[in-house]
């Protein structure tokens, strides 16, 4: 099996941020969407990023973000992707690719197998794909809701660009996600918490290990 990278999402706290990096995550995710509970103010995500080490690649989140709050954040530090949560269009995610010349991660909400049927609108200018649990009813955030989707939609698909598998994903179930979707790449946050928002450092090392146990 390929190696299958792991991003952590939602990382608030240096403890989160050196259990990642110990662990071999590949990216870290800052949330800048204020009413999630893993939301970070742009100052603190600066901070958290200087720990990174070399090689780990740092995404900011955002949700319909207006120009101000992306000035906020490149102006306190450089975030290596930028990922589109909420129902920003194409020519949004162009916008932003131009200006910041910072690589997107196109996230869309999967339910039915027509839910694939977006991918296309965002090709020319997505970097990677993030497939997410559209969230469930009454639900306040688009994601990091501990929501999953059938993974045999994935099975067989390809696409133009790279993608994540998302969606509560956790010890109990990452395994025969990975097997049923093909995913290459995982996104982890409410799996690897103690409680919404608060990351856990000793079960975001367990599941690096047990991630990196499935690639070999």
């Amino acid at each position: 099996m390929a190696k299958i990278e792991v991003k952590i999402c939602g990382v608030k706290t240096t403890e989160a941020l050196l259990a990642a990096a110990k662990g071999g995550a590949a990216y870290v995710g800052f949330n800048f969407y204020p009413p999630s509970p893993r939301y970070v103010p742009p100052e603190q995500a600066a901070a958290l990023a200087k720990r990174m080490p070399r090689g780990m690649k740092s995404v900011a989140v955002t949700v319909d973000a207006g120009d101000v709050l992306f000035d906020q954040i490149f102006q306190n530090f450089t975030p290596d992707f930028i990922q589109l949560h909420g129902k920003e269009s194409p020519q949004r995610a162009a916008d932003l690719k131009a200006r910041w010349k910072t690589a997107i991660i196109r996230a869309l909400p999967i339910d039915t197998a027509e839910s694939f049927d977006a991918v296309k609108a965002h090709e020319d200018v997505a970097d990677y794909y993030l497939f997410d649990a559209a969230p469930p009813p009454g639900a306040v955030l688009p994601g990091g809701n501990a929501a999953s989707f059938d993974w045999n939609l994935l099975r067989g698909r390809s696409f133009a660009k790279p993608w994540f598998l998302s969606g509560g994903l956790n010890a109990r179930n990452v395994r025969e996600a990975i097997t049923r979707s093909g995913a290459t790449r995982v996104d982890l946050s409410s799996g690897v918490e103690r409680a919404p928002g608060e990351k856990d450092p000793e079960m975001i090392e367990d599941m690096l290990r047990l991630v990196a146990s499935l690639s070999s």
